[in-house]
């Protein structure tokens, strides 16, 4: 059977995987009477509930005599270490962009990727059913953005499709009939993509691209056969970047995509994307072969981490109650085995062996593995992100990571925005209407300055504004950015917190608890209105006596308190302080947690800053 490898490329929230699904539909990979769910891609809880991509995802559908293997990219920058491994696996791509929004920075990350190693792109665009469409003028923008991004004569002479992946067709012209469905689609991938390039009668070939754990099969790794065979119980060995042997060992079970399922199977051709169980050290980027080949395979170099932020282990005195994975040993096992899998990811211990620092492409991506832990039953302390600077070899002057950060606002909103960047040390380098009473504002900023400005961002613009960001290069430090004007209201005992005390404490400032709450020494309970911290006492009940009975005792009105999400706390806290995360509560503490530890750590900061 003939094959076509492709992978879809877009923006988040553009259409992508809707469109997988309606391909997957029309192809006839579903029964007439199976249930579908949406977004069949999204099989993880996360991205099912934020509406994105983070893992890559294959699947296959046959048309006619050809089966076509579909990888479904992330769009986020943030999950990128994915998507450069997939475009090794595939030879075409579909580049998908809105009819009203146009491409995005995160569409010029990935496509930009796709065009360095050589895919031919198909232009799909989608949504073209939108009352603020503006067709024309988005095929102009792909085709600046693919020039811009240095695509060959070749490339640039993309084949251009429209339609509406919800609707389920895509025609030649944006005014074609829907009648046809998906047909042309397929069709030109048939034409326009090649077939996958083997190695004839070489031996058996593959880079690991992709590695997750089976419950039954074990260690699994994807990739694309690019020569030779394989079948189960066929001995191979695994060949890191340099040429050493990493292991040698024997095939167990070999799945292909058939569908959106994976199914056994007896041989695995060369040109097919194929998952190969039975070994337990090869990992990604390896050279899977034939025990005949000692050369490995050059693997595409992933770009380097720019945030990083400490994980540890769980002292409060509430540890241990919510969630039952608590020990160094247990997070270290889990923080390697996601490193595996996932190579933008950096970890490293502490010589204490009780923090662990993990670096990756952004908040983003370390909130969702955050997130993912919370859920799997583990309690950890966070420190708030930090980027990562480099020195400049030949200058010996300190550079940090500068994004691209692209805000589509509305007018009467555009100054607060400006000013806001302005003070996180952005440049701003164009600024244009894009339809609608909206602008686009593109700037270049510090990635330190952008850390929680998405949730301020929608406060300002009363949840109007769309930021995308895209890691641009390392440059000078921009210089001291403000951060939190305001202190925090610190527990000063343990127990549990009492109304009337919350009542007393509302004019010192907003509180992030709730009365009936647990509290301990050290947890940050409230904003303080002025810049110092205050150590206050949420315990405090009201004295009671003949005169003041308890049922003389008026109602006490609480302001609701300040809801803290995973994002919002790691963006708010400062150096000094923790956000303890347990499957069942999102908690802000400070690292030290007895007041005279505070003390002396203090001190010592501002001794060492007087002698510097």
């Amino acid at each position: 059977m003939a094959l076509r490898n492709i992978a879809i490329i877009a923006h988040v929230d553009h259409g992508k995987t809707t469109l997988v699904d309606e391909l997957l539909k029309q192809s006839g990979s579903y029964r007439e009477n199976q249930r579908v769910a949406e977004r069949v891609m999204d099989s993880n809880d996360l991205e099912k509930e934020r509406g994105i991509t983070i893992l890559a995802k294959a699947t296959s559908v046959v048309w006619g005599d050809t089966r076509i293997n579909i990888v479904d990219t992330p769009g986020h920058a943030d999950f990128g270490g994915e998507v450069e491994r997939i475009l090794n696996m595939v030879d075409g791509a579909i580049v998908l962009v809105d009819a009203a929004e146009g491409p995005m920075p995160q569409t010029k990350f990935v496509v930009g990727k796709a065009l360095k190693v050589g895919l031919k792109p198909i232009v799909a665009i989608n949504k073209v059913d939108r009352h603020d469409a503006r067709i024309h003028e988005v095929v102009d923008e792909v085709f600046d953005l693919f020039a811009n991004l240095d695509a060959t004569d070749e490339q640039l002479d993309f084949p251009i499709l429209y339609g509406s992946g919800r609707n389920g067709w895509m025609a030649e012209s944006p005014d074609g009939s829907p009648e046809d469905g998906m047909k042309p689609l397929f069709d030109l991938v048939l034409r326009h993509v090649p077939k996958p390039t083997v190695e004839e009668g070489a031996p058996f070939k593959m880079i690991g691209t992709l590695l997750e754990a089976n419950p039954f099969l074990g260690r699994m790794i994807t990739g694309r056969i690019t020569a030779g065979t394989i079948k189960p119980n066929q001995s191979i060995k695994v060949l890191a970047q340099d040429g050493s042997v990493v292991e040698q060992g024997r095939v167990s079970k070999i799945l292909a995509f058939r569908g959106i399922e994976r199914q056994p199977i007896e041989l695995g051709e060369a040109g097919d994307i194929v998952a190969i169980a039975g070994l337990s050290k090869g990992t990604v980027a390896d050279t899977f072969c034939d025990l005949s080949v000692d050369t490995a395979m050059p693997a595409q170099p992933i770009d380097p981490p720019t945030v990083t932020m400490s994980f540890i282990v769980n002292d409060s005195p509430l540890a241990g109650t919510e969630g039952d994975k608590v020990t160094s040993r247990v997070i270290r096992d889990r923080l390697l085995r996601e490193a595996e899998g996932n190579v933008a990811l950096k970890i490293e211990e502490s010589a204490d062996k009780d923090s662990f620092f993990v670096s990756g492409r952004g908040e983003l991506q370390l909130s969702v593995l955050i997130e993912t832990m919370r859920r799997e039953g583990f309690e950890i302390a966070v420190s708030r992100p930090r980027v990562v600077y480099k020195e400049d070899e030949a200058t010996g002057q300190m550079l940090e990571p500068i994004e691209e950060v692209v805000i589509d606002v509305d007018e009467e909103f555009s100054s607060v925005v400006v000013q806001k960047m302005s003070e996180r040390r952005a440049d701003m380098v164009e600024m244009r209407p894009s339809g609608g009473n909206r602008q686009r504002l593109v700037f270049y900023a510090p990635t330190r300055g952008l850390i929680g400005y998405q949730s301020e961002l929608l406060t300002d613009t009363r949840g109007t504004a769309i930021m995308n960001r895209l890691f641009h290069e390392y440059a000078p430090y921009k210089g001291e950015i403000a951060g939190r004007r305001n202190g925090v209201l610190i527990s000063n005992d343990s127990g549990e917190a009492v109304a009337y005390a919350l009542w007393n404490l509302e004019d010192r400032g907003p509180m992030m608890i709730e009365p009936g709450w647990k509290v301990y020494q050290g947890m940050i309970v409230g904003e303080h209105n002025r810049e110092n911290d205050l150590e206050v006492n949420v315990l405090k009940g009201k004295k009671l006596s003949n005169v003041r009975s308890t049922s003389k005792d008026e109602a006490v009105r609480l302001t609701p308190p300040i809801q803290m999400t995973l994002e919002k706390a790691l963006s708010w806290i400062e150096d000094d302080e923790l956000v303890e995360v347990t499957p069942k509560s999102i908690r802000l503490r400070k690292t030290y947690l007895d007041p005279n530890e505070r003390k002396r750590s203090e001190k010592s900061k501002t001794i060492q800053v007087g002698a510097a």
